[in-house]
């Protein structure tokens, strides 16, 4: 074989791992996601010596963004915020209670929006389309214009669509690439600044607990 023909030789599989390596390299990008609010829900629950109540909300109760290249999940930013006005646990006058100005007072403004800022995430590597992924979410969670620090124990799937099941599922609202996300964490009444209600004639637990099951599509 002639020096040329070792040199061509050479270079062919050179040129393919180049060829092939650039679409994976340009599928690294920073997304911006929005929320499918029909598909996305938040809950809270607390306990009482006599029962366990839990507050639900979706549709239009919750608002959320997220920005996130899959190739780098560490760096996701995000904000959840949802609608403390729109919580429901089934009995009115409770859910007029915690809104009053004892506790929630959401005839303020600033006070009818719990929100939680995404700061951190712990994940083990990138996202894999179709693979749901553990996570821990740190952020910033405020209820009552008061913040805390809270990470939530989080469960992350990441989706793919080919343009042909974009097509079939573009009137639902989702895309080429879309992410759910699965969290749960808590916090207290007293960390942010209320105090501990009471049903009756007793308390409910200072524990709350808050899960989120978001649902996001690229913009």
């Amino acid at each position: 074989m002639s020096q040329a023909s070792r040199a061509l030789t050479c270079a062919i599989p050179v040129a393919a791992a180049v060829l092939f390596s650039g679409p994976a390299i340009a599928l690294a990008e920073t997304m911006q996601f929005k929320l499918l609010p029909r598909y996305s829900r938040a809950t809270f629950k607390s306990d009482a010596p006599l029962e366990t109540f839990v507050g639900n909300t979706a549709d239009t109760g919750i608002t959320a963004s997220l920005t996130v290249d899959p190739a780098k999940p560490q760096d996701a930013k995000g904000t959840v915020k949802v609608d403390m006005t729109q919580i429901r646990t089934g009995i009115e006058k409770r859910d007029a209670d915690m809104r009053s100005k004892q506790y929630l007072d959401t005839d303020v403004e600033a006070n009818k929006w719990v929100t939680f800022q995404v700061t951190k995430v712990e994940i083990a590597g990138p996202l894999v389309p179709g693979k749901e992924m553990p996570a821990r979410v740190h952020g910033v969670l405020t209820v009552k214009q008061k913040p805390v620090e809270r990470v939530a124990d989080a469960k992350v799937t990441y989706l793919k669509l080919t343009p042909e099941q974009v097509e079939a599922q573009k009137r639902f609202g989702f895309a080429s690439d879309n992410i759910k996300v699965k969290a749960r964490f808590g916090t207290t009444f007293t960390d942010h600044g209320m105090q501990v209600p009471q049903l009756l004639f007793l308390k409910v637990n200072n524990e709350v607990e808050l899960e989120t099951d978001l649902v996001f599509a690229k913009e």
